[in-house]
């Protein structure tokens, strides 16, 4: 069973083997096997890549299940649950990844000098169960029902720009401005040309029509810091930039809508020891006043 679902999640056997630590012909033989001992086909094999069926797809769902209360349950037993041992795989969004995770992690390598982490940063939503992935942080609302989402701080969004592009372009005055400004958009869909912004207790939406279009904030803060524009970017980018002056709040009556940074991890009964406890000390760190606001507490 194990085997299977290290194929699925890996998409190849010899790299099911490189994880197990057994030769890709012992784990054919084992999938094999468990295909004879269910009497189905459980994955498709190309020459590329195995995908599983569609009973394939159903029995691995009840083996990740099944196989993560074993892992609990053998920790508990060799009282594990405090001091978790084994691999801890993360994934987690670029630009927040290499600004905060770094030193959360650093902190839970110190406290549980046994455990292993595997961090992977990209943008791209993954699925944990099919990536073989313990937790992932993502930015948003949970839209899958089949994970479970855990929040962690509020993501507050701010619109801004340099007091240097200001200083030569004027300020907006209204939302409706922003069509006639260099504007800074996240993304390259025709999503990222409408900004959602706030207006009393609703939502307007703004269409602009960007001249820098980027899948990286880091960029695009970059962009705004030189000024090139405006831009729609969280505070854990810019808070830091608008606590020092670099950057400048712009409409401040009409901030973009507020958001969510979550932990999604796969449904199980018993939470492994080792997931939970670095959910814990992520929001043990982040907390609901997280230190990128702080530019919001200025006297």
């Amino acid at each position: 069973m194990s085997a299977f679902a290290k194929v699925v999640a890996a998409g190849s056997y010899a790299e099911a083997g490189r994880r197990l630590g057994l030769t890709r012909s012992a784990v054919s033989k084992g999938v094999m096997e468990l295909e004879r001992l269910l009497g189905a086909r459980l994955l498709d094999r190309t020459t590329r890549r195995v995908v599983p069926t569609e009973a394939g797809r159903a029995y691995y769902e009840r083996c990740v299940a099944i196989l993560a209360e074993v892992e609990e349950t053998e920790m508990q037993i060799s009282r594990l649950h405090d001091e978790p041992k084994g691999v801890l795989k993360i994934n987690a969004p670029m630009s927040f990844g290499i600004l905060y995770l770094g030193g959360a992690i650093a902190e839970f390598m110190g406290r549980y000098a046994d455990l292993k982490i595997e961090l992977t940063l990209n943008d791209r939503f993954i699925d944990p169960l099919e990536e073989g992935v313990d937790v992932t942080v993502r930015i948003g609302a949970l839209s899958d029902s089949s994970l479970i989402a855990r929040r962690l701080a509020p993501v507050r969004r701010a619109l801004v720009a340099s007091p240097d592009y200001i200083a030569r372009h004027g300020a907006p005055r209204v939302p409706d401005d922003l069509a006639h400004h260099s504007c800074l958009a996240y993304g390259h869909t025709i999503a990222a040309q409408r900004w959602q912004l706030s207006q009393g207790s609703g939502v307007i939406t703004i269409t602009i029509s960007p001249r820098l279009c980027s899948n990286n904030g880091e960029v695009l803060r970059a962009a705004a810091l030189a000024g090139n524009g405006i831009t729609d970017l969280p505070t854990f980018i810019v808070g830091p930039d608008i606590k020092a002056g670099r950057l400048v709040v712009v409409l401040p009556g009409n901030q973009p809508t507020e958001l969510g940074l979550y932990a999604l991890y796969a449904p199980n009964r018993y939470l492994a020891a080792k997931t939970r406890l670095f959910i814990d000390l992520l929001v043990e760190r982040l907390g609901t006043a997280p230190e990128w606001d702080a530019f919001l507490h200025r006297g």
